[in-house]
């Protein structure tokens, strides 16, 4: 990988991810061939912040239907980086605190 912007692609916004916020774990999606040393680096130098432990999954591509043709969903890598205590990530830190 040549960049940190081409290791990490954008941040996953569901709810599980902001519960996960308030333990220091904070989600990404990654590219797919990344390794756990390249996304911990990327999010050190991106956010300025020490990594712990980096957990990867591959998220598998879902059956959906539109009328009566059948697809799939793409499939897609998600990190979940948990950072030292007392670091945080201001991605979304004024919205995980207002909705405490």
């Amino acid at each position: 990988m040549n960049s940190v912007y081409n290791v990490i692609i954008r941040p996953v916004v569901s709810e599980r991810s902001f519960d996960l916020m308030n333990q220091n774990k904070y989600t990404f999606e990654v590219a797919k061939q990344a390794p756990k040393e390249e996304i911990a680096d990327a999010v050190e130098k991106l956010f300025g912040v020490r990594v712990v432990k980096v957990n990867t999954i591959s998220v598998k591509p879902k059956t959906k239907r539109v009328r009566y043709q059948a697809g799939k969903t793409r499939s897609w890598k998600k990190a979940i980086v948990t950072v030292a205590e007392g670091d945080s990530i201001e991605l979304f830190g004024q919205q995980a605190a207002s909705e405490e």
